[in-house]
């Protein structure tokens, strides 16, 4: 199905994560590429132009079925490098040989999705989660802020970049927007979404429910 920008829809979740009787992971490849024709690619719908950089790198996504938490909240997606870290020449082995099996080779990004939120979620809620994950995805910096390569290879280094604010709404309630970080986020608030609705839905291809 395509919409009237002839921009494919967002692929929908398997059925195998869908009906799991136990934890399952299928990589996406569509999903990968849709991923970057919307938001990372020169001409995209809901291009964004703060993940530029990702022009260069290579994406690989996984649906999962099963719920993962973390400091007691469920976690919507995850992004990490491709590349397994360690020290255990085994382990490092046996993820990597995984790694292959699922993309044909290491993406320098793998982003996770649980499946049976994306299945129910609208839009809105779809995209912000994606795009959440792909801020994650960075070009490392040197020691000047500018973008950071391989002196050998002279290809980008890639990291896995920190939320620009970490806060307790609490914290929030009784002090305030304290710091440049939390007052830049409530002057974005206030100014409100700068992409329509409708923009969302036509790409993402889902119901048209509203984020709440």
């Amino acid at each position: 199905m395509m919409t009237s920008l002839d921009i494919p829809t967002m692929p929908e979740p398997p059925e195998a994560t869908l009906l799991a009787a136990e934890p399952t992971f299928v990589p996406d490849e569509a999903l990968a590429r849709w991923m970057r024709h919307v938001f990372v690619e020169d001409g995209g719908v809901l291009l964004n132009v703060d993940h530029k950089h990702l022009q260069q790198a290579t994406l690989g996504v996984l649906w999962a079925s099963e719920m993962r938490t973390k400091k007691g909240r469920v976690t919507l997606g995850t992004a990490e490098l491709g590349r397994p870290s360690g020290s255990d020449a085994w382990k490092k082995g046996r993820a990597e040989q995984q790694i292959r099996g699922w993309f044909g080779g290491v993406p320098d990004f793998i982003i996770t999705l649980y499946a049976p939120w994306f299945e129910q979620a609208g839009a809105v809620a779809r995209c912000a989660v994606i795009e959440h994950e792909l801020y994650h995805c960075a070009q490392a910096t040197d020691a000047f802020g500018a973008p950071a390569f391989y002196k050998s290879t002279g290809q980008p280094k890639w990291t896995v970049a920190p939320h620009d604010v970490e806060e307790f709404i609490g914290v929030v309630r009784r002090y305030g927007a304290w710091s440049d970080n939390l007052k830049a986020l409530v002057a974005t608030a206030q100014r409100g979404p700068t992409l329509r609705q409708a923009e969302i839905q036509g790409v993402c291809g889902t119901c048209g429910t509203t984020y709440s």
